[in-house]
């Protein structure tokens, strides 16, 4: 039988959805995608061949080019332990499995094809992604902007993300890798619980929940950037080693960066987003997860697998894959 899962286009990039009186035309993503095989020299030149731009800081861990066709762009060594003396021993130690990363400006829609080319670039330089190694965990984060400049639009998408995540993690599984690190836990059941009651689009209480249940900074979706710009004062009580600083971005950290796969690309990470935000604002479709899920959990034994199946069925019904290209 074919699944969903299997339909998610690969080749082009679905459009963001308009959200409540906003359209989603306009909003800007940047990307981080993390690598091994390549380091940051050889990787900067890589950058530098496909989008241009002159190097305006240089460093064997960190490389910035600016006035590329695509904005500024960072290389550098995913390491960050306050000492150059122990990062440098940590990267001589681990080799590879420090991965250099690279992180763009935030890319229109239209832009985000020559993401993926810059991935193929890449791929064709020798760049290795998670299933090139057993011990590899590297992933892609989408830094996409919010819906609306207050936050609307934002509960809805939470309330999406918290009852397919099951879904999309069944439907593609996380590398042992990631899943032994906790950088992208799943969300906990208790958020997910409180997120499929709450029905009005409230950021602080959505940051208040988030704050009680899931604060940290490792979760396949990590909120505090948002909720931190919208609201910090709420979030008081978070760790501060995990407020990093407020923006008006989702931080989306479950995709993984499979570079050395030959039939795996940015656009099938980024469809996967966007059918959770298409969720988002199918308001039908959103309150039958959340009845659903409400239901299953008063089930004698509630398991994950279980729900991912519901979801399945409820999310084949909608058409979520109809969106034009960008």
């Amino acid at each position: 039988m074919k699944l969903l899962h299997d339909a998610i286009p690969t080749d082009r990039f679905l459009a963001l959805p308009d959200h409540p009186g906003r359209s989603s035309a306009a909003r800007r993503t940047g990307i981080e995608i993390e690598f091994a095989g390549l380091d940051v020299p050889a990787a900067a030149e890589v950058v530098r061949g496909q989008w241009g731009g002159a190097i305006t800081q240089a460093d064997p861990r960190e490389i910035v080019l600016e006035g590329g066709a695509h904005g500024r762009v960072k290389v550098e060594l995913d390491i960050s332990l306050k000492r150059k003396w122990a990062e440098d021993m940590a990267a001589q130690a681990l080799g590879d499995l420090v991965p250099v990363e690279i992180v763009t400006a935030p890319l229109a829609q239209a832009d985000l094809l020559q993401a993926d080319r810059l991935v193929a670039a890449l791929r064709a330089a020798g760049a290795l992604g998670t299933q090139a190694r057993l011990a590899f965990g590297f992933g892609v984060h989408f830094n996409t902007e919010l819906p609306g400049p207050e936050g609307e639009g934002l509960v809805a998408v939470a309330r999406a993300y918290a009852l397919v995540e099951d879904w999309l993690r069944a439907s593609d599984p996380v590398d042992l890798a990631r899943r032994v690190l906790p950088f992208v836990d799943p969300w906990p059941k208790a958020l997910v619980d409180a997120l499929a009651g709450l029905t009005h689009d409230d950021p602080r209480a959505l940051a208040q929940l988030y704050a009680a249940h899931a604060p940290s900074r490792h979760f396949g979706l990590d909120l505090l950037p948002a909720l931190e710009h919208l609201c910090p004062e709420v979030l008081a009580d978070v760790p501060p080693e995990h407020l990093k600083g407020g923006r008006p971005t989702f931080h989306y950290r479950l995709p993984e960066a499979r570079l050395d796969a030959p039939d795996w690309s940015l656009a099938y990470e980024w469809n996967r987003w966007c059918m959770v935000e298409q969720v988002a604002v199918t308001p039908g479709l959103l309150a039958a997860l959340a009845d659903g899920w409400q239901a299953h959990r008063r089930g004698l034994v509630p398991m994950r697998q279980d729900w991912a199946a519901e979801v399945e069925a409820l999310l084949g019904t909608a058409r979520l894959l109809d969106s034009d290209a960008v």
